[in-house]
């Protein structure tokens, strides 16, 4: 049971990628899912968990130096809390995201899941990057904006990113050595990478397969 988890620039083209690997191989694609979980175990909205998620910020550190301690698990799991704030938000995720790796045969979009499972024995770690112009053009296409608004937005995502992994202590998240493929989408098509990306997953798959 392979584990795929997903970084990619903003507008790089990456969900859509994700949606079609993830349908390649008959997997479960975690992106709006992990909203809809933490939703569920804290009892609240998913409106409410979207927005915390675009405030999360300097607590990620604490959550992720603790990764998925026994102790952590019990205190988060079956709790009904009805509220939720960035460190309700990160203990739920670093859970959840362990929990669909168990689950295997997933697809997991961003949310720092290659660092959190990054001793994962059956996960591959992807990276996506795009020009910034076709980062913009795909923006503005998604959300039918003009040229200058989409740049701005691609800006203001990567600057985001940036500081969120610089407060949780990581400057590499986009070096290729931390993945076990890099693809630059502006020199491969989104066809193209699928088929590396699904090749390797069933790779993944009948190495496990042999080894049980």
């Amino acid at each position: 049971m392979a584990v795929i988890t997903i970084s990619r620039q903003f507008g790089s083209g990456g969900k859509s990628l994700g949606k079609k690997i993830a349908e390649s191989l008959g997997y479960v694609f975690a992106d709006s899912d992990v909203v809809t979980r933490i939703a569920q175990a804290a009892n609240v909205s998913e409106t409410w968990v979207e927005h915390i998620e675009k405030e999360v910020g300097g607590k990620f550190l604490c959550i992720i130096s603790q990764l998925v301690a026994k102790s952590l698990v019990e205190k988060i799991l079956k709790d009904e809390r009805g509220y939720i704030d960035e460190t309700i938000y990160l203990d739920y995720l670093v859970v959840l995201i362990a929990q669909f790796a168990e689950e295997g045969n997933v697809v997991i979009m961003g949310r720092g899941s290659q660092y959190i499972l990054r001793d994962h024995p059956d996960a591959i770690h992807i990276l996506l990057v795009n020009s910034l112009e076709n980062r913009i053009q795909h923006i503005m296409e998604r959300h039918d904006l003009a040229y200058k608004k989409a740049a701005q937005m691609v800006r203001d995502e990567d600057k985001r990113r940036a500081a969120l992994y610089k407060k949780i202590g990581k400057t590499d998240y986009d070096q290729a050595g931390l993945y076990d493929i890099a693809v630059n989408l502006a020199r491969v098509d989104g066809d193209t990478a699928r088929d590396m990306i699904v090749e390797l997953a069933r790779q993944k798959e009948a190495s496990d397969s042999e080894t049980v």
